[in-house]
């Protein structure tokens, strides 16, 4: 399997990148910085230079030459930008649209996206603008997959920790908020890649009690 990843120098995604290249699948993460390259190199993957920010549909749609899959694992986060920038929604809504249309043309259907849990309603009083604009940006790129004809699963962690992987997780279409290592993320979705059954749908993630594969199987449609 090759897989494009979308910021593929964030910690979720180099984890799942280590994953695949561990098992000889082919992992190509997709970076802004060309300094972060040797850091994909060093656990197996391609590192391909494009900014989503500014690439057109047709350089994304070369990025993705002969991929199977697509994940969106970029994102601007919660903070405010130091320049006052409109990242969150030119990152996490505009490019995972970018992607997506990227995607449709190059013919590749599976799609796994890396949102928020949180994104599915409006921002709670109390939130920061900053992670209000986060999680609406989020939701909105949410919406917009789920209208398309890609065989997508949307993705909702909870708090991401640097904990050590437990491997046990709960995954459904609702799961009360605790929190989860960045390591079971990826683990939940090298088991999504998988599993083509777990298309076409939403799915929350917390740490639990059962293991990510039996997880991932109890959701395959």
């Amino acid at each position: 399997m090759r897989v494009v990843i979308a910021g593929g120098h964030g910690q979720i995604a180099l984890k799942l990148e280590a994953l695949l290249a561990a098992r000889g699948d082919s992992a190509a993460g997709l970076i802004r910085n060309p300094e972060h390259a040797a850091d994909l190199r060093a656990i197996g993957a391609e590192p391909v230079e494009l900014d989503l920010e500014s690439a057109t549909v047709e350089q994304v749609v070369a990025a993705l030459a002969g991929a199977d899959a697509v994940v969106f694992a970029a994102g601007a986060g919660g903070k405010a930008a130091s320049d006052g920038s409109d990242r969150k929604d030119n990152v996490d809504r505009g490019a995972a649209a970018l992607l997506a249309d990227a995607a449709e043309r190059a013919g590749v259907r599976r799609y796994l996206m890396i949102s928020s849990y949180g994104a599915a309603v409006a921002p709670r009083d109390g939130y920061g603008e900053s992670f209000a604009a986060y999680l609406r940006a989020k939701g909105e790129a949410d919406a917009d997959l789920s209208r398309r004809d890609l065989d997508w699963t949307i993705l909702r962690p909870v708090t991401l920790t640097n904990d050590e992987p437990a491997g046990l997780v709960t995954l459904a279409e609702r799961v009360e908020p605790t929190k989860i290592p960045r390591a079971d993320v990826a683990a939940v979705l090298l088991a999504l890649l998988d599993t083509p059954g777990t298309a076409r749908q939403t799915i929350e993630l917390t740490g639990g009690q059962t293991p990510v594969a039996e997880a991932v199987a109890k959701i395959a449609q």
